[in-house]
């Protein structure tokens, strides 16, 4: 890929050099937008209809009209992929930009449509499981909205990076919520359990996948509430998300999940997970 490659700016596709935007931008200013990151592979976008789906319902959360249709949206986004390439599109709204600095809503302004496109680079440890470590959840309340505000998403990550492990796995009032930049599964009693959907997770679409498979596959499955005592005694996590996919913890706490190697159960639904991928490429 280019160190300069093309990229999508309000109507524009341009050199991403060439891209500016206003330092009055209500997202440089007070983190005002959301974000979607969208995998592609082959060429071709995966699960585009579920990651708008996701896109108009953060917009939504926020008051801001979604600024493209949904089949807009397909036609600015895939010009910037490189065919027969596995990429992501990250794309981000913000309210826009503001005649002067104020918490509340500025009338008629349009907003910020930003997309740039990037190489999906595989975790070099994927198959062989990563460290993780449990923090507290610190975060807003509201973590269904993919909201571009992810300083505190960052700090525990760091405090994770720091501590030589990939992920911090967040916990509020003793049950597990998610990762910092992921959502989480757990196989428990034979049992693939991940936390269910509402205000305190991200719903992410490769979770979503993995549910769609496991019950495709008669994998058995539940959504339902992970204790930060039961993980500790899970027989294998995992850390989903779109660019990353399916990573195997097989260290939380510096102690070894199970026997310290990714699970029968992960292996299983890494493959599914690819095949199904090839399928819609």
């Amino acid at each position: 890929m280019s160190d300069n490659p093309t990229v999508y700016l309000n109507g524009q596709y341009l050199p991403l050099d060439q891209a500016k935007i206003s330092v009055l931008d209500r997202g440089f200013l007070f983190g005002d937008g959301i974000y979607e990151v969208i995998p592609a592979y082959a060429g071709r976008l995966f699960r585009l209809p579920e990651h708008i789906d996701r896109l108009e319902a953060s917009l939504k959360s926020i008051r801001l009209i979604s600024p493209h249709s949904r089949e807009q949206w397909a036609g600015i986004l895939e010009p910037l992929l490189e065919p027969g390439q596995d990429q992501y599109i990250y794309l981000q709204i913000t309210r826009g930009v503001a005649p002067k600095r104020d918490h509340a809503f500025p009338e008629h302004i349009e907003p910020t449509v930003f997309a740039m496109c990037s190489p999906i680079v595989p975790l070099s440890d994927r198959d062989s499981g990563v460290k993780a470590i449990t923090l507290d959840d610190t975060r807003w309340a509201l973590c269904h909205i993919k909201a571009i505000t992810l300083l505190a998403n960052i700090l525990l990550r760091q405090k994770a990076v720091d501590q030589g492990c990939t992920e911090a796995v967040l916990v509020k009032d003793g049950y597990v919520t998610e990762g910092a930049a992921s959502n989480i599964f757990a196989v428990l009693d034979g049992i693939l359990v991940t936390p269910p959907k509402g205000e305190e997770i991200l719903p992410g679409i490769t979770r979503d996948v993995i549910l769609e498979l496991a019950k495709i596959n008669d994998i058995p499955y539940s959504e339902d509430i992970i204790s930060l005592e039961a993980l500790k005694t899970a027989d294998e996590i995992w850390l989903t998300s779109s660019t990353r996919e399916i990573i195997p913890v097989v260290e939380l706490d510096s102690q070894p999940v199970s026997d310290g190697k990714p699970g029968p159960v992960w292996q299983k639904m890494h493959q599914l997970y690819q095949a199904f991928k090839k399928a819609q490429s």
